[in-house]
Formats: structure tokens, C-alpha cells, sequence
């Protein structure tokens, strides 16, 4: 093989073209006076053109796609298929593609076909922890549908969710407003129109045809169905599966839902709205004019927790739209965000009725107490915290009724060995028995029901707190001491395996709530035991307190390990602080031997005068005596 050699020429010719390229280059470049001129003239344009935009009216149109129709041929082999909607495929924007619309607080994307949201994103609330660095989505991956059924008049049924839709999006001021049109023609067509303000999870959402009364068919309204299924956004699938629910408003301010369970179904009539309820999120569809008859579906997709992680409920809405002189015009409006009290009132559309505060007086106290009073506390203290001092102002209010409960058992207590007595004097005679235990109760000045009474008043602030901390969002992803989110369960430990009824878990806040139970009851059970004596023919409740002792604790152990921390924090020092308190009256503010000579004192006077009800009790008594001597008789 020859061996290459240097060659002198060839390096020679590669410098001289280098150089006449550096002289070219050095030629052409700018002066300084050149570059000065093309900067000011930069400028001039960039000011002509913040000017210009300032000019402006406050609305700027900005369109998607072009609005073209295709050639007469293509338009005639689609109206074959899509009839008199076969416009809306001849033109640019017929094809798959999204626009999207955000502000500060929620994001959506809609689809040029169907015109609806195939996306919905939460911009500040992550799925199941805090950290994750996921974001909770509504609606994605097609989870969810809107779609009319469009009957026309030569017999076609069309969907418009397989229709394509032209996107325009408008500014006015900050609001964005995007306007979807299934188009008929040039100006006939079925138009959704999104409007979102800075700052709201309420979107605008307007559906109105113009030009299609002699192409759709008018003699009933149209369906407008919308669906979606509910993704897990929470740590515990149990308690978020047991709070998905689907929520509405009918008939003048009536609210509803739809049982809960496999394929249940509601037909309500004049729906103002439909709320698609997951536990902490929700999705609402609101119309300013009443849907007249709607169809309202849920199914539960959660039947074994171990596999179904993914999808929680499936909801289905069907509602009519009305056509009026053969067009349809509704106002309506979505809500994509939390479902927080706080934040669905200041809507003033009633949209706080989703969240389960309790019916009646449970409802009133949550609404009217609990409510306010944790959210003052919360907005000034750590959210762990706010439960104890909560928890402490709730037990301190209900102290003075704690105290008649108490005093009313140490009463009971003291006659206790002259009710005794009474009962075997009367051993064969039960009527007597009870005739004899009145007139004691009467001369002594007690009355057997005042401890059942203070217990009964208690007894719906106990429930609404069952109520109020699970629907709390403001607890959510709240972490204090060891609890990383008081709206869910505080496991400490993770088991390998899974209990029934318990779960694959240990929390720690139900133990030490269940040990202050047992240590509540161990302390009140003999006083108990003491002042309700062995009535004949009815249970034994020495007997059935000892086994509650032991029944409670379990109970809250079991019922309470998937629970929310914060609902367990409360129980646990609620009743550390019923202790406390019992031990201050029963030591120190009750003195059983100034009772006792009080009742003594009582009976040397005149007996007090009997309140209706016992005296009808008496009458009672009475007349079932003298009916038992009659049939003695005969």
C-alpha cells in the first residue's frame, strides 16, 4: 500500500480560504452607528406594539382553528352519516386536539371532540399524602364524559360526544371564556361556553343552540348525560369509599342522596344541582333553571380493598334540557375543587348541604358550634392543638350537666338501701313495689329520671362530633405528633396481614382513646351499679356494665383503627378530661353525707308536688292495681 505523504498545497489553499472568510465576515459587520439605528428601531416597534394592545378594548379574541368548510363533495358524503352536524366535520378545528384554560387554583383541559373536560387537575392539593407530588385530578384519562343526545328531524341519533366542536378562547378582563360550537353551519349550532374567573373552582358553563330548530327534533328535550368515575385521592379507601356519595338539590331547596351500594338509583324532579361527592373533593353540576326529571345513578367499584385501589364510585347523571320556542338555553356552572364547608357556602348556591354535618339538631350543632368554634381556633393555632383546646372549652360547657348526672347518682345512691328494703317488703307485690318506690322518690325529694336527662343532652354533641371531624377538610394532611394527616388513620405500626374489620394497620390515638374509655367506665360503673337497683323483670345491669367495660374499649379499638386521627385525638382527650372532671366533683364538690341528711330533712316535710308525668305514672299504677284486685275477685 503507498504510503500517504504531507501535502504542502493542500494546507496552503484551506489558510487562503480561511482568510478571504474572515474578510468577508469583517466586512459585513455592522457599524456602530448601524447597530445603534436597528436598536431604536427596535424599540420604536416594541412601543408601537404595547401601545397598540393598550388601545384596545379590554375583550381579545383568540382563535383556535380556522373556520373553513371543506369542498361540496366531502360535505355531501358526511351528511350522509351526520346530516345536517356534518358541517362541523368539514373544518379545521375536526380533529383531536384540547385547549386549555387555568388559573390559580384549578386547571382544564377540553377536548375539540365532544367539547367537554377530559381533564381537570387541582393546582394546590395533593392525593394521598402530603409530599406525593401528585396532584389530585378529577377527571383524566377518560374517567369521565359529557354528552347530549341529538335527535334530529330526519330520525338520526347523534352523540355530540363524538361530534367535533370549534374552540374559541376570549379574554375579557381576566376572565377566560372558551366557547365550543358544534356547528351546523356558518351560524346554526350547539354552543358550550366555559367561563373561568382568577381565583375560583366555580366555572360558568352555558349550553345554548341557535339555527337548529328545523334540525333537531323539539317535540321532547334533550339528554344531557354526564358520567364520571371516581378516583382514590385519600390513604384509607374504606372511610373515602364510605364518603363518596352522589348529592342533590331538588324541589326548592330538599336535599338528597343516592343510597349508597350496586346500581342504585334516584329519579328526582327539579334537580338544581348534582354533586358528585368523593370524600374530600367533589365535582357539581348546577343549573340556574331546574332540570325537570332527572335520572341519578351510583355504583360502588370498591369490592375487595386489597385490588380495586383505583377507582372508588361510579356516578351518572341523565337531565333533560328543555327546548324553548326550539332552542335550548341553560345557565349552569361546574364546581371542581374541595369539598369544604367553608368554601362551598361562600357560593351561596347551597352547595354546603354535600357535606354530612348530621340531620336535625346534630346538623345545628355542628353548624352553629362546631363550625365556627374550630375554625376560630384553627385560624390562630396548630390544627393539633385546636382539637385539644376545642375539646377542652366542649367538655368545660358540658360540665355543669356532668355535675346534675353525678349528683343525681350519688342521690339515687344513698336511698339505694331503703329502695332495697322496699323490694323485698314487697317481694310478691311488684305493683306495690313500684307504687311505694314512687312515694320514696317523691317524699325525698329525688327524681329517678334527672340522671338520665343530663346523659340524653350529651348524647347529640357525642354524635355531631362523629360527624364533624371526618368531614373536616381542613384537617386534611395536617400532621401533629406522631400523625403525619389528622383526617386519616395514625398507623404506627404496618401489619403484614390484613384483620377483618380491624385492617392491615395499628393506629396508636384509638388505643390510648380506647384505655381512657375503660378507665372512664371503671371509674363511673360502681356508682352506677349503686344507684339503679335490680328491678324484677329487668336485666341485670350490674351484669351488663361489667361487660361494657370491657365491650367499649374494643369496640373503639376495632371501629376506630381506619378513622381519622383528629376523630380519635378528640375521643381520647374528651374522656381524659370527663375523668378529671368526675374525680373533682365526686372528691371534692359532692359530699354524699350533706346528701344524705338533706334527703332525710326533705322527708320530714311536706312532699313536693308531683310533676304531670309522674302523676299520670301514678294513675297508671293505680288502675292497674285495682284491675288485679277485680280479677283476684272473680
Amino acid at each position: 500500500m503507498e504510503e500517504k505523504k504531507f501535502d504542502l498545497n493542500s494546507i496552503i489553499g484551506f489558510v487562503l480560504i480561511f482568510g478571504i472568510l474572515i474578510w468577508i465576515m469583517y466586512q459585513n459587520q455592522p457599524s456602530d452607528k448601524e447597530i445603534a439605528a436597528e436598536k431604536a428601531k427596535k424599540e420604536l416597534v416594541a412601543k408601537q406594539e404595547a401601545q397598540a394592545k393598550a388601545d384596545k378594548t379590554k375583550t381579545a379574541v383568540l382563535p383556535v382553528a380556522a373556520t373553513t368548510p371543506g369542498d361540496t363533495v366531502q360535505l355531501a358524503q358526511l351528511q350522509k352519516t351526520l346530516g345536517g352536524f356534518a358541517y362541523s366535520a368539514t373544518l379545521p378545528s375536526a380533529k383531536e386536539s384540547f385547549t386549555t384554560i387555568e388559573n390559580e387554583k384549578i386547571k382544564l383541559k377540553i377536548a375539540n371532540k365532544g367539547g367537554y373536560i377530559v381533564e381537570a387537575t387541582l393546582k394546590e392539593f395533593e392525593k394521598f399524602q402530603k409530599g406525593s407530588k401528585q396532584l389530585v385530578e378529577l377527571i383524566k384519562d377518560n374517567n369521565s364524559n359529557l354528552n347530549i343526545q341529538l335527535q334530529t328531524t330526519d330520525n338520526r341519533t347523534l352523540n355530540s360526544k363524538d361530534l367535533f366542536f370549534e374552540p374559541t378562547l376570549t379574554k375579557v378582563g381576566a376572565d377566560q371564556i372558551l366557547t365550543m360550537r358544534l356547528k351546523a353551519g356558518a351560524n346554526e349550532f350547539l354552543e358550550y361556553k366555559y367561563i373561568l374567573k382568577p381565583n375560583e373552582y366555580l366555572v360558568g358553563f352555558d349550553v345554548r343552540s341557535q339555527g337548529l330548530n328545523k334540525i333537531l327534533n323539539s317535540s321532547k328535550p334533550l339528554d344531557l348525560v354526564w358520567d364520571l368515575k371516581s378516583y382514590r385521592n385519600e390513604k384509607s379507601i374504606s372511610i373515602e369509599k364510605r364518603y363518596a356519595q352522589l348529592e342533590y338539590e331538588y324541589e326548592d331547596e330538599k336535599y338528597s342522596s343516592v343510597s349508597d351500594g350496586t346500581a342504585k338509583e334516584d329519579t328526582p324532579e327539579k334537580v338544581s344541582y348534582v354533586a358528585f361527592k368523593q370524600h374530600f373533593f367533589t365535582a357539581i353540576l348546577a343549573t340556574d333553571k331546574p332540570f325537570e326529571k332527572s335520572k341519578l345513578q351510583s355504583d360502588a367499584l370498591v369490592k375487595d380493598e386489597k385490588i380495586d385501589t383505583t377507582f372508588i364510585k361510579q356516578f351518572k347523571a341523565t337531565v333533560p334540557l328543555a327546548f324553548s320556542n326550539g332552542e335550548v338555553d341553560y345557565k349552569m356552572s361546574w364546581y371542581f375543587g374541595p369539598a369544604d364547608y367553608k368554601v362551598l357556602k361562600a357560593y351561596d348556591k347551597n352547595f354546603e348541604k354535600i357535606i354530612p354535618l348530621g340531620w336535625g339538631i346534630f346538623g345545628w350543632i355542628n353548624q352553629w358550634i362546631f363550625i365556627p368554634l374550630f375554625g376560630f381556633l384553627s385560624s390562630y393555632i396548630a390544627y393539633g392543638i385546636a382539637i385539644i383546646i376545642f375539646t377542652i372549652i366542649i367538655k368545660l360547657a358540658m360540665s355543669p350537666i356532668t355535675y346534675k348526672s353525678f349528683l343525681s347518682q350519688a342521690k339515687m345512691k344513698v336511698l339505694r338501701p331503703e329502695i332495697t328494703e322496699l323490694g323485698e317488703k314487697f317481694k310478691k307485690d311488684p305493683m306495690k313495689k313500684q307504687q311505694e318506690t314512687m312515694k320514696l322518690y317523691n317524699k325525698a325529694g329525688v327524681n329517678p329520671m334527672a340522671g338520665c336527662i343530663p346523659a340524653l343532652i350529651q348524647l347529640p354533641f357525642m354524635y355531631a362530633s362523629f360527624q364533624f371531624f371526618p368531614s373536616a377538610f381542613e384537617l386534611r394532611q395536617k400532621s401533629f405528633l406522631w400523625a403525619d394527616d389528622l383526617s386519616s388513620f395514625d398507623a404506627v405500626v404496618n401489619l403484614p396481614f390484613h384483620i377483618p374489620l380491624y385492617g392491615d394497620h395499628i393506629s396508636l390515638f384509638p388505643i390510648l382513646a380506647a384505655i381512657a374509655i375503660f378507665f372512664y367506665m371503671k371509674m363511673t360503673s360502681g356508682d352506677q351499679q349503686m344507684a339503679a337497683p335490680q328491678q324484677e323483670g329487668m336485666p341485670d345491669m350490674a351484669k351488663m356494665m361489667k361487660i361494657m367495660i370491657y365491650v367499649s374499649p374494643l369496640m373503639m379499638l376495632i371501629f376506630f383503627n381506619s378513622y381519622g386521627a383528629g376523630l380519635s385525638l378528640y375521643n381520647f382527650i374528651s374522656n381524659l378530661i370527663t375523668i378529671g372532671i368526675m374525680f373533682v366533683i365526686k372528691n371534692y364538690i359532692v359530699d354524699t353525707d350533706k346528701i344524705h341528711a338533706q334527703i332525710q330533712e326533705n322527708k320530714l316535710k311536706e312532699p313536693k308536688k308531683q310533676s304531670k308525668f309522674q302523676q299520670r305514672l301514678q294513675e297508671v299504677m293505680e288502675q292497674q292495681e285495682a284491675a288485679k284486685g277485680q280479677n283476684k275477685k272473680k
